[in-house]
């Protein structure tokens, strides 16, 4: 199964800024042990643009979809063979990155 794993920081506690070699660590286990499918870290929620185009004409506006002290910092995506082992992995995700996670299944 596929899990989207979102990291979470906070505008207000981020996470710790030097975390990189041991996410590559963490990344390359991932690799390693067959887990990895994707991953990619985010512009700052200022460089969004949202688009909708449910109306007559598409409508882009500057900024997240939402204000909110946190936000989506990065991504995951996992094959994990069910939800304990995800979740397994989220944790040291958590801990290496020093960040919330969120594991939500593809459907």
């Amino acid at each position: 199964m596929r899990y989207l794993v979102s990291v979470i920081d906070d505008k207000s506690n981020p996470g710790s800024t030097d975390r990189q070699p041991a996410i590559s660590a963490f990344n390359e286990r991932l690799i390693a042990e067959g887990y990895w499918v994707f991953a990619g870290g985010l512009a700052d929620t200022d460089a969004a643009t949202v688009v909708d185009n449910r109306g007559e004409q598409a409508v882009f506006s500057d900024g997240p979809f939402v204000e909110s002290k946190e936000y989506l910092a990065g991504v995951w995506v996992w094959e994990a063979p069910d939800l304990d082992v995800a979740l397994k992995l989220a944790a040291e995700a958590s801990k290496v990155c020093d960040r919330k996670i969120e594991v939500r299944p593809f459907l």
